[in-house]
């Protein structure tokens, strides 16, 4: 192609498709690492932690204890040779001999090694550990081994395509000195303001090509940006966006293909959005129904309930209580219904402000200088003792400060954790903390065989007390017994689980139940053991209400379960399948379990969005659960939009003041009285409306 040949170099360019501005594509992706952006490397400090260590120390963490074999063998061969001991501290044995063992090149060094009848020569030296190392972990069969050579890496940003995925020649190609790569690192705000000026760029005959296909760029980013997403760039990794962001990047998809006739349902949309957006959001939805399509909203926030054309409520309970339509209606008729969600609508019932806000233990947990992600040098300080609430708009930095850079400080320094903050200066005040705990929305178990009693503790105490009964002791039975998940007293068809899965090949597996112990997980033997006429089964299947009443009379028993009542989950079973709680009533079986512990009133809990899924009231029950924490003397972080949890904080910081690299800075603090009046923070406004109708 004479177009695209160097006339100085003589290199020449294959004539661009689409395929190679793809970083999927094996046409257009980095050949070192994939078109992942990123690689896995042996990282130095994994191998060697402290060099103050000698061998002989583990100083050489991969090497493990002094042994006879072969790899020690040529160690002691390498100390010899270069006239040191393997008592000798790593940052003092001979930088040629540490070189050998660590990066190789030393082709002379051979020992001999027995194995049986056989001799074989062996040389690390020649190829160095970390080489072994990246080689066990990229080309291993055994699970195992890669597992055990992955606690040696490191990701890294690849230092060829420098992250942006994509091949030398696919990046040489440019419009308006940008390329492919530097375009999807902007954010769609950004992205929209070169898009408006991309024809300047342009020559006359290239405009005519691209004209349907610049319309379609900004239709599509013009979608993104309505419905609150101005702050992702495009190649932000799908599996870090929140539910939320990744139903709203569907919903604009949804509204750039212009379809008429279609009836929409959605999830509770308004997740990880600020109020700021939320009527970008409304703006959005209203777009498809004025095209002529349906929408249905499952939602708790009170400024889409607001605008809906109709509302279905729910209720009056969960779980057992509930399951019947308590009121609907156009909004104005509604609220003069008598129902809760009506009530908190119309301001007849709301969440109390506290008359007064905690001052705290007066110490303080401080960092300083955090620059990750799109943070501006933050220093941050957390009151202890105190209910503290971070907020501020979508992509302003709020997980990036919290999640990212104090939770990996504080989990490094408590549990030696592997994981990496994001850059920061210095931090002080952990000498006032004896743990941190993040209670998420994470699924309290993967399995079916995951419950509520399991994992909060309390079913080790009831498989107890039916052991203790004398039925048992006749019989033998020890706890075990009692176990879904041991064999003995389980059902053996199902192994304990209750439902049996049948493989339907194409489709997906289905779930029935248990044809010989009729889904009751245990066999007929363990369940003719009684307490107060109930079995094993029995228990397993009483809501949490009733077991509240069945066990009050047994200490051990009654404190757990009564946690879980105190959280508002007194409609669920002890038993129900962990795969079946939502986000929100699985960070309330884990506040639960937190709860019931004895604990020393110096533990840092911090929460993402705990409101997340939750109704007026279940926030009312949560809110108690929180407080009940500090007043035990914690530290409390909230990362939160919901209005009704930051008017209830001791303190607040907001991050702002916009998203992605127009946030990044703390822009307010202090008690929500004193942050409502702020002229820079975009949650102010908001918040001040809200402090108003108390």
């Amino acid at each position: 192609s004479k177009h695209l040949m160097c006339p100085e170099s003589g290199i020449s360019y294959e004539a661009p498709s689409p395929n190679a501005f793809s970083f999927n594509s094996p046409y257009g992706a980095c050949p070192r690492c994939n078109g992942l952006g990123f690689v896995t490397e042996v990282d130095i400090k994994k191998v060697i932690p402290d060099d103050s260590l000698s061998i002989n120390q583990q100083g050489i963490v991969p090497f493990g204890e002094v042994r006879e074999n072969m790899l020690f063998k040529q160690v002691k061969a390498l100390a010899e040779k270069h006239k040191f001991s393997l008592d000798t501290p790593i940052k003092k044995i001979p930088k040629e001999a540490l070189d050998s063992m660590l990066y190789g090149g030393d082709d002379n060094l051979r020992v001999k090694h027995h194995h049986t009848k056989d001799e074989y020569g062996y040389n690390i030296g020649y190829e160095g550990l970390l080489k072994m190392l990246q080689r066990w972990y990229k080309e291993s069969t055994s699970e195992k081994m890669r597992q055990w050579a992955g606690r040696f890496m490191s990701i890294h940003i690849c230092p060829e395509c420098e992250g942006v995925r994509l091949k030398k020649e696919s990046r040489h190609f440019k419009i308006g000195d940008k390329n492919i790569g530097e375009l999807a690192q902007m954010d769609i705000t950004d992205l929209n303001v070169w898009a408006a000026t991309i024809e300047d760029h342009l020559s006359e005959r290239q405009r005519a090509i691209g004209a349907e296909i610049i319309k379609e760029i900004r239709f599509r980013l013009k979608f993104l940006q309505h419905v609150g997403l101005g702050y992702l760039n495009l190649n932000r990794p799908a599996r870090s966006l929140s539910g939320g962001e990744a139903q709203r990047i569907r919903l604009a998809t949804q509204i750039g293909a212009q379809l008429t006739g279609v009836t929409y349902i959605l999830d509770e949309p308004s997740i990880g959005l600020h109020q700021r957006d939320n009527q970008r959001l409304i703006t959005s939805l209203r777009e498809l129904t004025n095209i002529g399509n349906s929408v249905i909203v499952v939602e708790h926030d009170k400024d889409i309930m607001l605008a809906s054309d109709y509302l279905v409520d729910l209720g009056p309970g969960a779980g057992a209580h509930g399951g019947a339509i308590v009121a609907e209606g156009h909004p104005k008729v509604f609220l003069k219904n008598k129902s809760i969600t009506a009530e908190y609508l119309s301001n007849k019932r709301n969440i109390a402000i506290p008359d007064e806000r905690r001052k705290g233990n007066s110490k303080k947990l401080i960092l300083e200088g955090a620059t990750g992600n799109n943070l501006k040098n933050v220093k941050l300080t957390i009151p202890l003792g105190t209910f503290t609430c971070i907020t501020g708009v979508s992509g302003s930095g709020k997980s990036s400060l919290i999640n990212n850079t104090l939770y990996p400080i504080l989990r490094k320094h408590f549990y030696k954790s592997l994981q990496n903050p994001l850059p920061y200066k210095k931090i002080s005040g952990l000498e006032h903390i004896d743990k941190v705990i993040e209670i998420d929305q994470s699924p309290i178990g993967r399995t079916p065989r995951s419950n509520p009693a399991t994992y909060t503790g309390v079913f080790t105490h009831i498989r107890s007390l039916f052991a203790g009964l004398p039925e048992s002791k006749i019989r033998g039975y020890k706890p075990g017994r009692f176990s879904f998940n041991v064999i003995g007293g389980r059902c053996e068809v199902c192994k304990g689980s209750g439902k049996r899965i049948i493989e339907m090949n194409f489709l997906p597996d289905v779930q029935v139940d248990c044809e010989s112990c009729l889904s009751r997980r245990y066999n007929r033997e363990t369940l003719e053991v009684l307490y107060k006429g109930k079995s094993i089964n029995d228990i397993l299947n009483m809501t949490v209400e009733e077991a509240v009443e069945f066990f009050k009379h047994i200490p051990s028993i009654y404190r757990k379960i009564k946690t879980l009542l105190d959280v508002g989950l007194g409609y669920i079973t002890l038993g129900q399948q962990a795969t079946t709680l939502s986000g929100g009533e699985a960070q309330r079986v884990k506040l639960a379990e937190e709860l019931s512990k004895r604990d020393t009133g110096n533990t840092l809990y911090i929460l993402d969005e705990p409101t997340t899924g939750l109704h007026f009231e279940d926030i009312q029950q949560l809110l108690k659960v929180l407080n009940k924490l500090v007043d035990k003397g914690n530290t409390l972080i909230v990362i939160e939009h919901n209005l009704d949890i930051i008017k209830m904080a001791d303190y607040i910081v907001d991050i702002g003041p916009e998203g992605g690299k127009g946030g990044g800075k703390i822009v307010a603090k202090g008690t929500p009285e004193q942050v409502a009046y702020q002229k820079n923070s975009f949650t102010a406004p908001f918040l001040a409306e809200e402090l108003a109708q108390k």
